[in-house]
């Protein structure tokens, strides 16, 4: 952190540690950030330490300042996030911090909630407090970008995950596909999928490969699985529509073609899925209502069209792709993506990338794409 003033680079293995402990939450605590704190006394020793586990639940303030107690008085709160100064569910936590005595707060990253947006900073630094901001600022906001994302654009951060071959196919030309991808390689999809808010697919993907979309069991409750479909040509049996597993939601639009198909949302609501009817059935319009919802991060793990109507609507922001060490061949095998309309390299889509991880004999590669602004 070479911009930071040298008695500023003190905070900053005070600040690993809080983003640490916000981590341990991921997945859990949409609509609300990721929180981490840690509190430290008058001598600069660690008394306390707190992470928001789940919406509704104490923020991380509170709960570094309650196991801190008495020690916490003329000391200093180490915070990823700015705290919040308005009632919400639970109480604002900068009136718990000016409670238990605190005399110093160090935070990373300003609030992007309207409610907030810099106004827990300015009552801190009303009341008298030192108020030191923006230490490991880029980390912290790398961890709330999808909180910050659907703070400022109304939408959860989408991510489009797949598994392809090394020739990049990811379907034999009759559709088969399991399992392109390995053991390892599986076993990450499910804990990327813990820690998501919803999963998504599409009609053609719910046909053709039956999928259960859950974590298996690494988060409780599991994701939300969301089929979005225009025509509702739908399974009558199918593994998603098990709630007593998981939650399901179809999205549909209202239209003359489909409204004959009632007798089969009538079939989908006896089962226990809900219906979302949307003005259109398309992704910009599923990912408002997943927002409204309190989703901050979605998967996309659909078929080519799908995945390329949400790309081309602005609904992904990162890319995740497995690559296996085997060639499937076939022109008419299918890839990740169907037609962007694109005619000129100068048109294409530009991804910041990630290093590769090994998955036991995979590759995964993840890359965000260059449009979406970096949270500040």
């Amino acid at each position: 952190m070479a911009g930071l003033a040298q008695p500023e680079q003190r905070w900053i293995p005070w600040m690993r540690r809080a983003l640490q402990l916000a981590a341990l939450a991921e997945g859990l605590t949409s609509p609300n950030p990721l929180v981490g704190a840690v509190v430290l006394d008058s001598d600069g020793l660690l008394v306390g330490e707190g992470f928001h586990a789940r919406a509704g639940q104490p923020h991380a303030e509170p709960g570094a300042l309650k196991q801190a107690g008495e020690a916490a008085r003329g000391g200093t709160i180490v915070v990823t996030l700015e705290p919040c100064c308005h009632q919400g569910r639970t109480p604002p936590c900068t009136e718990a911090i000016l409670a238990a005595g605190i005399q110093r707060v160090v935070v990373a990253l300003t609030d992007p909630d309207p409610r907030v947006a810099g106004g827990g900073l300015q009552r801190l630094r009303d009341a008298g407090l030192e108020v030191i901001s923006g230490i490991l600022e880029p980390e912290a906001a790398h961890q709330n970008r999808a909180f910050v994302h659907r703070v400022r654009t109304g939408r959860p951060w989408g991510l489009l995950k797949w598994a392809m071959s090394l020739d990049g196919r990811t379907a034999l030309p009759n559709g088969a596909s399991q399992w392109i991808s390995g053991p390892p390689a599986r076993a990450w999809v499910h804990q990327l999928r813990a820690q998501c808010d919803a999963v998504i697919v599409g009609g053609g993907t719910a046909r053709a490969d039956d999928p259960l979309l859950t974590s298996r069991g690494r988060r409780t409750p599991e994701p939300l699985r969301v089929v979005l479909s225009r025509s509702l040509d739908l399974p009558a049996a199918a593994q998603l529509w098990q709630q007593d597993v998981a939650s399901t939601l179809v999205a549909h639009a209202f239209s003359e073609a489909v409204e004959p198909q009632a007798s089969r949302l009538a079939a989908l609501q006896a089962q226990g899925v809900e219906l979302q009817r949307l003005d259109r059935c398309e992704p910009e319009f599923l990912l408002s209502e997943l927002a409204r919802r309190g989703c901050n991060r979605v998967l996309w793990e659909c078929g080519p069209g799908l995945a390329s109507a949400a790309l081309q609507q602005g609904c992904v922001q990162e890319i995740a792709a497995v690559i296996a060490p085997k060639l499937l061949g076939g022109e008419l095998a299918r890839t990740p993506l169907g037609d962007l309309g694109f005619t000129a390299m100068d048109q294409v889509l530009s991804l910041n990338s990630e290093p590769g991880l090994s998955l036991g004999q995979d590759l995964l590669l993840r890359a965000q794409l260059s449009s979406c602004a970096a949270p500040n």
